[in-house]
């Protein structure tokens, strides 16, 4: 057997003499030598892997530079814009919430040059990143203070390493969730150095049960909304005026992680009803928690307001400076808030509240126009149907509630869950990705977060 090198591998020209070409002039003022030098290596060893394997030269290797564009046109980012037909609003794998455009501009104004992070005007000094964006949220909730972190997780261990770090967190057994990401309450408190009491059953908790727990080990007393479940019939639970009252008469805090909290009354907009930051604070409670980025339609973010004495604490605490966020999640927190000072307005500014609130009758008229220019493209192997579904809210806010919805679905004729699977993967691969849901043996479309018909058209049917 020869061991004498095939003689296509001559044929390889040298990355140096690459670079010289005068084709590679705009590829290098646009991409710089480094990449360049980088890519081409890899492509020389494509170039002789291909060799070996098949004693021939790659069909691209004829064309150098134009091989060279279109290997580096096809970068991929690491974040991808995709299509979100499946049903799910505010999709924790997705994204979440969309940022309003308000939001948008104000990132980018934050990202191009030198803003008043930590600098006060009024004092030519130094001052506090939170404070702008404290201030508003005060006004929107009627907080004493506030504090943002960058999530509702950072907050709640935050809140509970200041609050109850070495004591005993009292917290009903209904109320220990497990969320996305097997996020615990249990392992939280563990984290924070406090020492979990559970009270009451999993259905049913009464202030008793909170009274006999209180010892003078007790640092917290505390309630976790069940954002992500719900335990419906023979239940009962404690309000947050009655356990601020227990509070109070023996001088040990409260605090409630509501998780997505919204801060409007989502009723008003024909939403189901979910708790509001401002009634806790209203009701007394010390310290209340909730997302940037669910119900709000902000940015991630974890967001704690309440007594001052206690933001004081959270603020000065070791921990907060690793939890801070920056000044981007500042910028789009604050254009998103401002967006609360025009309630009557929400539906219009707010991604999230557009979404949620689009009329199905609307969504219905969209799968029909949709429906003729699919079926053109994919009837051979499916068969397209426009049917009523339900979506979902989704990143565990109101997980019970579903809202009427229509989707275009594909059935395969040949009846394969193969062939859906085939389509599913292919649709992936888009320019834009199209992400649907597969269930009853169907691909199901749900267009309530389709905003731009012929964006989608573009990819499907071109």
């Amino acid at each position: 057997m020869s061991t004498e090198p095939h003689p296509l591998y001559s044929q390889l020209p040298a990355i140096d003499r690459l670079l010289r070409e005068p084709a590679m002039a705009p590829l290098l003022a646009e991409y710089g030598p480094a990449l360049l030098t980088d890519t081409l290596r890899q492509m020389q060893c494509e170039a002789r892997e291909h060799i070996s394997q098949f004693q021939a030269l790659a069909d691209w290797c004829t064309d150098w530079p134009a091989a060279l564009r279109q290997r580096l046109n096809q970068r991929q980012p690491a974040l991808k814009p995709v299509f979100n037909l499946s049903g799910t609003v505010l999709h924790t794998n997705l994204g979440r919430a969309a940022l309003a455009e308000s939001a948008i501009a104000a990132v980018n104004d934050a990202m191009r040059g030198a803003v008043t992070l930590e600098y006060s005007l009024s004092g030519a000094g130094r001052g506090h990143r939170d404070r702008a964006v404290a201030d508003l949220l005060c006004e929107l909730t009627g907080a004493e203070d506030a504090c943002i972190v960058n999530n509702n997780a950072a907050a709640v261990l935050l809140m509970l390493t200041v609050m109850a770090t070495g004591k005993q967190v009292v917290v009903s057994r209904g109320e220990l969730v497990e969320i996305g990401g097997a996020f615990r309450i249990p392992d939280v408190m563990r984290q924070a150095g406090c020492e979990l009491v559970e009270v009451g059953t999993t259905n049913r908790t009464h202030l008793k049960d909170y009274r006999q727990a209180i010892n003078e080990q007790t640092g917290l007393l505390m309630k976790v909304h069940t954002s992500n479940y719900s335990i419906a019939g023979f239940t009962a639970a404690v309000a947050e005026p009655q356990l601020v009252a227990l509070g109070q008469e023996f001088a040990i805090p409260t605090a409630t992680d509501l998780g997505s909290g919204s801060l409007v009354d989502m009723t008003r907009y024909g939403l189901p009803a979910e708790p509001m930051p401002q009634q806790l604070i209203a009701a007394g409670v010390d310290l209340v928690t909730f997302s940037g980025d669910k119900l709000l339609g902000g940015p991630q973010a974890g967001i704690i307001l309440g007594k001052k004495q206690w933001i004081e604490r959270l603020q000065q605490h070791p921990l907060k400076r690793a939890l801070r966020v920056d000044k981007m999640t500042l910028a789009a927190l604050d254009a998103t808030l401002r967006l609360y000072q025009q309630p009557d307005r929400l539906p219009d500014l707010l991604p999230t509240m557009r979404l949620l609130t689009r009329p199905a009758e609307a969504i219905a008229e969209s799968a029909q126009r949709l429906l003729a220019a699919l079926s053109d493209r994919y009837g051979a192997d499916f068969t397209l149907a426009v049917e009523p579904c339900l979506s979902q809210i989704g990143s565990g806010s109101l997980p019970v509630d579903r809202l009427p919805s229509w989707a275009v679905t594909f059935t395969p004729n040949d009846g394969s869950g193969r062939t859906l699977e085939a389509l599913t993967a292919r649709w992936r691969e888009l320019a834009k990705p199209v992400i649907g849901r597969v269930a009853d043996g169907r691909l199901w479309l749900d267009l309530r977060c389709l905003e731009d018909e012929t964006a989608l058209l573009r990819e499907l049917a071109p």
